[in-house]
This record gives structure tokens, sequence and C-alpha cells, in this order.
């Protein structure tokens, strides 16, 4: 197990969001000193995390593309919009990691498109780029957690890695519970590549809703 330095809540306040489709929400949004990696990442939290003896959490990687312009190649908005109103009926948090595009940022991720656009799988554009598959890093997460007094999760995810990473990072995942699979005409093909990229046996199991 990974010994990780200390972080503290910095700022907390309260802002209820509001989605496209009419849905809304209040929450609070919590900063913290001392993330190991520096970036600004976010807790949000929904709902009351004490109400269940392990709060449901989501780790959700900032997609300016997906969250924000509502990009039809990836499915990051539409899971953001899920992970929101799951967690605030159950209570729990949904960690806002600045990792955009895994972890290789915007204009890596969007040269990354361009090479899709030329027939290459997220993967394989990535490692033509000379990046890594996938570059996040969850220490700051666990930090999170920890500074939230967070013992124990329930993970909304469908990548084991993410579960991995927090245990070895010393936070028990006491379940990873599956999300939807949001699929487009635009996005098949690379839900496909993020299937073969978890170790999932098949694009059926993908639209099966076992991929995320």
């Amino acid at each position: 197990m990974t010994v990780i330095p200390e972080a503290t809540v910095r700022t907390r306040v309260r802002v209820p969001l509001r989605f496209g489709d009419g849905y809304s929400v209040d929450s609070e949004l919590v900063t913290f000193h001392g993330l190991a990696d520096g970036q600004e990442h976010l807790a949000v939290v929904l709902g009351d995390p004490d109400a269940a003896a392990t709060p449901l959490v989501r780790l959700h990687s900032e997609c300016l593309t997906g969250d924000v312009f509502g990009s039809a190649r990836c499915d990051c908005g539409p899971q953001l919009r899920e992970a929101v109103e799951r967690i605030a009926q159950r209570g729990g948090y949904l960690l806002y990691l600045r990792q955009e595009g895994r972890g290789i940022g915007l204009y890596n991720k969007l040269d990354a498109y361009a090479l899709q656009d030329e027939g290459y799988d997220t993967y394989a554009a990535n490692a033509a780029l000379g990046l890594p598959e996938d570059g996040r890093d969850y220490t700051a997460a666990a930090q999170m957690l920890a500074a939230l007094g967070v013992d124990s999760v329930d993970l909304l995810s469908n990548n084991p890695d993410k579960a991995a990473q927090l245990r070895e990072l010393g936070v028990p995942v006491r379940d990873r519970v599956p999300t939807g699979v949001h699929a487009t005409p635009h996005n098949l093909r690379y839900l496909r590549a993020k299937s073969t990229g978890t170790d999932l046996s098949s694009a059926h199991d993908l639209l099966a809703g076992r991929i995320a």
C-alpha cells in the first residue's frame, strides 16, 4: 500500500447545478490544499454522504469537449450527468479531476482526435503520438477522500484500474457499481477501443452496459 501525503480542505461553497435536460440538484463544491499533483481538483458533495454506510463515489476525469461542449465523440458528458443524479439519490461524492484526455491534456487529446479521423483507434492514436494509453494517477483522489473523512467507498465505474489504484493508495473499495453505456453513432469506435483497453471481452459487452 502506498503512503500518501496529507491534504486538507481549503474551501466549501454551495452551488446549485443545472443540466441541459432540466435536471437540477444542490451541491457543495470542496477545494483542497496539498494535493500531490498541484492541480485544482474538486469534490462535488451530492445528497447526504452520511445516509448510507458507504458513500457512492465517482472519479470523473475532466473532458472539456464532452462535459462542456457536448461532444458526441465520447461518452463523458452523459456519464457526468448520470453520475451526478445517481450520487445525489444515494449520497456521496463526485471527484472532478483535472486529467483531460486521460491525463494527456487537451491539445494532445485533439491531436489524437485528428489521427482517429485518419483511422487510428483511441489507443493507437496515443501510441503514435508517443503518449500513454491512460496517464491518470489517482493519488490526489485518495488524498481528497481522506481529507473528507471517507474511509470506504462504493465506486461508480466500470474501469477496474480506478478501483485497483484506490486500493493501492489505501482507500477500501467495497463494491464497484457499473455505469450505463451512452453509445451514439459518433462514439462507437471510441467505446469499442475503450472496451479493449480495459480488457473486456467484446463489443457485445460494451453495448450490454459493461464498460465505462
